[in-house]
């Protein structure tokens, strides 16, 4: 239960809000860490994934934890689910950061109750113009800040929308802005994602941005 590369704790920030008896999805499970630890604390959770490795990993996880976490094969801009399912809805650098905001912010929208949550951990666009041609973010701005909102590194391609544009796309599809943290590490915080950002370039500037909306 913690944010980022570089594991701010959810307790900290209390960025999901009440979880006892919510039903939640998790829209890019892997493995189903996070989400398994709010099914420890109540929670209702269901895990999405592309897949059907990671979710295997999940349910492994769910049974040694004496759990119950359905998971299922899904796309993110399609999800199979049915309008106002869940309470809540988030992800750690999963479907948000994948998928087209175009189609996955109304697909959210979509199956959130109203005064439901979207909470999710992506990228930040600031990262993305300070990397270099070998994709290492540096002190200086090497990208424009306008345009395709696509970081495409020749292995994967990650959306990192500008704050403004992730504001009138969410608000596009009838979601409001509750926080947005700009994640700072700790000076003693370590990562198992060496290649992100160091921590020196975390400690000046923000690599992640935690995001809060809510359905109206």
């Amino acid at each position: 239960m913690a944010w980022g590369v570089w594991r701010i704790p959810e307790d900290e920030l209390g960025a999901l809000g009440p979880l006892h008896g919510a039903r939640v999805l998790e829209y890019g499970c892997g493995g189903g860490q996070f989400g398994l630890g709010l099914a420890a604390r109540g929670a209702e959770v269901v895990g999405i994934d592309l897949s059907g490795a990671q979710l295997g990993h999940a349910l492994r996880l769910a049974s040694d934890r004496g759990l119950r976490f359905p998971v299922a094969v899904a796309d993110g801009e399609r999800l199979p689910f049915g309008d106002a399912a869940f309470d809540v809805v988030f992800c750690d650098h999963g479907a948000m950061s994948f998928c087209d905001p175009d189609h996955s912010l109304p697909e959210v929208a979509r199956v959130l109750r109203p005064g439901g949550r979207l909470v999710f951990c992506v990228s930040s666009r600031l990262r993305f113009v300070c990397c270099d041609e070998a994709w290492e973010p540096g002190p200086a701005l090497v990208r424009d800040w306008f345009g395709d909102p696509r970081l495409d590194d020749g292995q994967s391609v990650d959306f990192a929308p500008s704050p403004g544009e992730w504001i009138t796309r969410a608000t596009r599809s009838g979601l409001a802005v509750v926080a947005l943290h700009e994640l700072r590490p700790p000076t003693d915080a370590t990562s198992s994602y060496p290649w992100f950002v160091g921590l020196d370039w975390a400690r000046r500037w923000p690599a992640e941005e935690l995001w809060v909306f809510e359905r109206r």
